[in-house]
């Protein structure tokens, strides 16, 4: 069970599944499961105890994997039977230090990605030049932005129909920049703190108010899908998208048919408030493969031979681009889709979202980019690293976490919601604030986390 991100999955008779199977005499049965919706679908299949058996789950560390790890439902892939499989024992030791749960072992294969290339802001540079604006770096320059691409008519037509942001309801991006971090635990005084307690996510949270009472992201950003939010940016309604680098290139194609001078670039870093340059680091993985307990020892190891196949440059080049002068024709080492690939559904953002392998620009590099675009986005790779904020709580476990986080996070968010959009007043931010304070699990979280965060760095 996987996701896609393609409009539609391959299916089982697909020409790349067919050969894949065929070249690690595997029968393949994929259960594709849209983005939009597959956090809610890996709960359900999880908490039904029916797991397929490869299954991959975007965020290892939810409070529910982490308890079903530790009651033994999943196979721990130890460094002596991975040792079996040179490509996945090749991926570079931090992604499997990063992707190891609260016992210091590994229960999943990574679904390894760069740590550098993530997502972050992508905006229309044609825009900035047409009204004359510079690249924004402060959170004032950016609203500022934001403002223009909504009221100045960027696209042209004579219309009030733009919007300055479409991306992830703008909280993947603004509270833990304010904060200066990455998630939700910033480093202070020598401990974490949790960012909901910080005075700096009150005043996220009022800037994104801004950014609706100033109608510069969609009046309906709560309920928007991913997907949407993508459109928004391919249909030029968008002036900003959150999304990795390689990303900015789906919307920019799209808008090229009408428009040859359309460029969404990825910014290379903001300035927080406490004017510190930064922009995301990944983990080094998208998520992890869970191999359940029912399936035996013998079945274990074709599974874990075939994730090493597709770990390959030979596998990858296939899941990722199809058959030479069939999906793809190349030039000048640019791999171009052909309108076969397109039918055949032969993408990165389908069988690439199960088979990859360890590659700095693979968060630069999208087939059909043109050379130059895939050149300034390597440039772009590079010029981000000295700016690299990675996640400081990726990994760390609470049990308290397990039972509860989910509903104090869910509080969290509706209450956020609210604030943002004018139903609810800021002091009822800031009672909850007070109420977290005091609040028995949610301290118990915090000393739970700091405590794993100590057996961490201990451990070092």
């Amino acid at each position: 069970m996987t996701n896609f991100s393609t409009p539609e999955p391959p299916g089982a008779d697909n020409v790349i599944v067919q050969e894949i199977g065929k070249r690690t005499n595997t029968k393949l049965n994929i259960q594709w499961v849209s983005s939009n919706n597959y956090a809610e679908k890996t709960k359900v299949t999880l908490a039904s105890g029916d797991i397929p058996d490869l299954m991959f789950v975007l965020d290892p560390f939810d409070p529910l994997v982490m308890q079903m790890a530790k009651e033994g439902a999943f196979w721990e892939l130890t460094p002596e039977l991975m040792k079996a499989y040179p490509n996945l024992s090749a991926y570079p030791t931090a992604v499997w230090e990063n992707s190891k749960m609260q016992d210091g072992k590994n229960y999943g294969i990574p679904a390894v990605r760069p740590m550098g290339g993530w997502s972050f802001i992508n905006i229309r540079k044609d825009w900035l030049d047409k009204l004359g604006m510079k690249m924004p770096e402060t959170m004032d320059e950016l609203l500022e932005t934001m403002k223009a691409f909504t009221y100045k008519d960027p696209d042209g037509n004579g219309k009030q129909d733009t919007f300055g942001l479409a991306g992830n309801q703008g909280s993947f991006l603004f509270e833990p920049l304010f904060n200066s971090t990455q998630g939700k635990w910033k480093l202070k005084d020598g401990k974490l703190a949790h960012i909901y307690l910080e005075p700096q996510t009150r005043d996220a949270i009022l800037y994104e108010k801004k950014l609706y009472d100033e109608k510069v992201i969609p009046e309906d950003f709560a309920v928007l899908k991913l997907s949407q939010f993508e459109d928004m940016a391919k249909s030029n309604k968008a002036g900003m998208w959150v999304d990795t680098v390689e990303a900015s290139w789906r919307p920019t194609e799209e808008l090229r048919k009408t428009n040859p001078t359309a460029d969404l670039l990825p910014m290379t870093y903001l300035v927080s408030p406490e004017g510190k340059k930064m922009a995301y680091q990944w983990r080094g993985f998208n998520g992890i493969f869970l191999i359940p307990k029912k399936v035996s020892e013998e079945k274990l190891k074709t599974i874990l031979q075939l994730m090493d196949y597709g770990s390959s440059q030979e596998g990858t080049d296939l899941a990722w681009y199809g058959f030479k002068d069939v999906h793809y024709t190349e030039k000048d080492g640019i791999k171009l889709a052909t309108e076969q690939a397109k039918k055949d559904i032969v993408s990165q953002s389908a069988l690439g979202k199960i088979f990859s392998r360890d590659e700095k620009y693979l968060w630069a590099y999208r087939t059909g980019m043109p050379a130059d675009v895939f050149e300034r986005n390597k440039k772009i790779v590079d010029a981000r690293e000295p700016y690299l904020v990675g996640d400081i709580g990726n990994g760390l476990f609470s049990e308290t976490a397990s039972k509860f986080g989910a509903e104090i996070d869910k509080k969290v968010d509706d209450l956020r919601v609210k604030v943002i959009m004018g139903k609810e007043p800021i002091s009822a931010w800031d009672d909850l604030v007070q109420n977290l304070s005091k609040d028995q699990n949610f301290q118990a979280i915090i000393k739970e986390v700091n405590d794993s965060y100590q057996k961490r760095i201990a451990g070092k």
